[in-house]
């Protein structure tokens, strides 16, 4: 499950309404609707993301969350890092390999390792 899928599916829960429901009104078919849930599907179009912000009537920062989430949510990623150092190649490539063993705390401290880096470099 991607980060917009679960999201996605939890505004749909808190809201009591069957993914057939949701599916109609946004012009989708539950099947497509299903898999980007499940993260089976790749990040979901800026298009698909406005209908969901307007479905949901969701405004400022839980409208920038979705779309954010959006953003950070394509199941397969592909890095380049032909103009970095070594150890960058390295990483990606350890990361691509190990990702699958980490522990939900492993991954938590490495996503705020990159939330902390974030906001210092906006200083």
């Amino acid at each position: 499950m991607t980060p917009f899928g679960r999201k996605l599916r939890e505004l749909r829960a808190a809201r009591g309404l069957t993914m057939k429901e949701m599916a109609e009104a946004l012009r989708v078919t539950p099947a497509y609707l299903s898999a980007l849930e499940h993260g089976k599907r790749g990040r979901p179009s800026w298009r698909l993301v406005q209908a969901i912000i307007g479905y949901f009537n969701v405004i400022w920062d839980e409208a920038e969350e979705l779309e954010r989430l959006a953003r950070l949510s394509h199941p397969r990623i592909v890095l380049d890092t032909s103009d970095l150092a070594p150890q960058a190649t390295e990483l990606a490539n350890r990361l691509a390999e190990e990702i699958a063993g980490l522990g939900q705390a492993e991954i938590a401290e490495m996503l705020a390792l990159l939330d902390r880096r974030k906001k210092e470099m906006k200083r």
